[in-house]
């Protein structure tokens, strides 16, 4: 069975052959079951822990899964709060193939998938990034847009300065303009592509701040209570969503708006599905047009990366 490292995968999946793999799933035929969700007693806190199980197959070569804990309280142990590894078997015979990283293989597809959809929804002239959050898929993020983008400047904000200083550092040898600021007020309107990883439960991105021709992409928010958006950035988008099952219900972004009466699930125009598999290679209606793209991740995101990266170690 192959293992490799968190550094193997990155090398193996590079973001161009990573989103043309997703473009290819999503519009083919899968089987992916409801993700099982199971919340635990933490031991060493009366906050409760969770296991995720997100099995999908494709019902020729390959079936994964991705086992995954969240332990919030990890991080009053210098531990990373989500731990967990990707299992990838033989479909014909259930022989393991591979046993990788969750966490980078997770951070890879989600960025990939957020290119994607700018593909399709973002403005082919942009060429200015906003980058909401510094953790660990930030860096993944803007290397993702500025793979289907010809992005020249990316400005970074995040809570923590030192955080903020030390990421613009980190993609100094990218070819591309970095600037730490401290303000995202008075920065997004320079920005034509607005891209949020967040655990935000209050609002940092504004509607009154947006400005015709924008594309959001919020991927942090991934719980009901989270939210990195407010109602009148909804109201002025068109929004879009990485999957119709999925993303309305996981995300504050989109369920609380809908629990208000802000919008109707009617109002999602479309998800990576559709996008994928129609002939259309664009989804805006106009160049003014704000697009709004919520992703809460899908186990085929996490099979089609892990079987790319497979077929590449043979």
């Amino acid at each position: 069975m192959k293992q490799p490292s968190e550094s193997e995968i990155e090398a193996l999946l590079d973001f161009q052959s990573l989103i043309e793999s997703l473009d290819a799933a999503f519009a083919a035929e899968y089987t992916v079951p409801m993700r099982h969700h199971h919340n635990f007693v933490n031991p060493i806190s009366d906050i409760e822990s969770t296991l995720l199980l997100m099995p999908a197959w494709d019902n020729q070569k390959y079936l994964g899964v991705k086992i995954v804990t969240v332990s919030p309280e990890n991080v009053n142990l210098s531990l990373p709060t989500i731990q967990g590894m990707y299992l990838l078997f033989d479909i014909k015979t259930g022989v393991p193939l591979m046993r990788c990283d969750a966490q980078i293989l997770t951070n890879l597809r989600t960025a990939a998938a957020s290119a994607l959809a700018s593909k399709y929804l973002s403005r082919t002239d942009s060429k200015v990034l906003l980058m909401v959050g510094t953790g660990a898929l930030a860096p993944q993020l803007i290397k993702a847009h500025a793979t289907v983008r010809s992005i020249e400047k990316v400005f970074v904000w995040g809570r923590s300065s030192e955080k903020t200083h030390a990421l613009t550092e980190q993609l100094k040898n990218m070819d591309l303009e970095i600037e730490a600021v401290e303000n995202i007020e008075n920065t997004i309107d320079q920005a034509d592509i607005i891209s949020c990883a967040t655990l935000s439960k209050e609002p940092l991105i504004k509607g009154a701040w947006l400005r015709s021709g924008q594309h959001l992409d919020l991927v942090g928010s991934y719980q009901k209570h989270m939210r990195e958006a407010d109602d009148e950035a909804v109201l002025k988008s068109s929004i879009f969503v990485d999957t119709m099952q999925g993303a309305p219900k996981e995300s504050g972004d989109l369920f609380i708006p809908l629990e208000k009466g802000i919008m109707k699930k009617e109002d999602l125009k479309a998800d990576l599905f559709e996008m994928c598999g129609s002939e259309k290679t664009i989804f805006r209606d106009s160049e003014n047009e704000i697009t709004y793209f919520k992703s809460v991740g899908h186990a085929l995101e996490d099979l089609a990366a892990a079987s790319l990266a497979f077929e590449r170690t043979i």
